[in-house]
């Protein structure tokens, strides 16, 4: 077997899709597959399995299997072999505005996309301030979900967050110990909430107690900070995010064309 052979090893199965999923099956099937690629349970050079394949591990048609792969591979992150078959091309299309908003975007200081690994430090519902409530457009102390976590890559913390989310829009919102790591995708594939637009301010600070004790860093330190509000497709705000975190072997990378 050639090097080539070894590394082009045939992708993992992926599961049937679950009941209710909101959005258009082929950008539900899209979106199982990008997000297999770009948080690395996918690697360059793996051959996906076949059509018809995919279309039963997924339980859809072969059209819609067809769609999501013609959409992947007009954007890159999959190319087509004439003799081998769909293989994963290793391309984070991060100039793409379908991925765009929905990734996490510290990068290696060698460039690399980073995959990171979520970990709920707090979970609690409760009423909305008045700042949060401005934010979210929604009535003042309205109830919200406000989640707490913390980001690591390779083991090491690299940053800590806070998100609320308009707890009225998320009926039926699971448990702590039902939460998934991939929040975005949840709301897409539980809500049909599609985040589709993001505003951002960042600003530099020095490190608090608390961020030396998550981040495992000595001050005095200097952190990045985002204060950021999501949008949907319909422009309605839908999660409230800060996020503070070291840069010492990670970078920001925010990329339009």
């Amino acid at each position: 077997m050639t090097g080539q052979n070894k590394h082009e090893q045939e992708a993992k199965s992926f599961g049937r899709l679950a009941d209710g999923e909101g959005a258009p099956l082929y950008q539900v099937v899209k979106r199982h597959i990008s997000e297999s690629i770009l948080i690395g349970e996918m690697t360059p050079g793996q051959i996906l399995p076949s059509e018809n394949a995919l279309a039963t591990d997924f339980g859809v048609s072969v059209g819609t299997i067809r769609k999501a792969l013609a959409e992947l591979t007009g954007e890159g992150m999959l190319m087509r072999r004439r003799k081998t078959g769909t293989v994963v091309t290793g391309w984070a299309p991060l100039h793409n505005l379908s991925y765009f908003f929905q990734y996490f975007r510290l990068h290696g200081k060698d460039g690399r996309l980073t995959h990171s690994q979520t970990t709920l430090l707090d979970y609690q519902v409760g009423q909305a301030t008045a700042d949060e409530a401005q934010k979210l457009s929604i009535p003042a102390q309205a109830g919200v979900i406000r989640l707490r976590r913390l980001r690591t890559v390779d083991l090491q913390p690299v940053m800590h967050e806070q998100l609320v989310l308009p707890a009225q829009r998320l009926p039926h919102f699971p448990a702590p110990d039902e939460l998934p790591p991939l929040l975005y995708r949840f709301l897409l594939e539980r809500y049909d909430l599609r985040v589709a637009a993001v505003r951002e301010q960042l600003t530099a600070a020095l490190a608090t107690a608390e961020d030396a004790r998550l981040l495992s860093l000595t001050p005095p330190h200097a952190i990045m900070v985002i204060d950021e509000i999501s949008f949907d497709q319909s422009a309605v705000p839908i999660i409230l995010a800060h996020h503070r975190f070291t840069t010492d072997k990670f970078m920001y990378v925010n990329e339009v064309r």
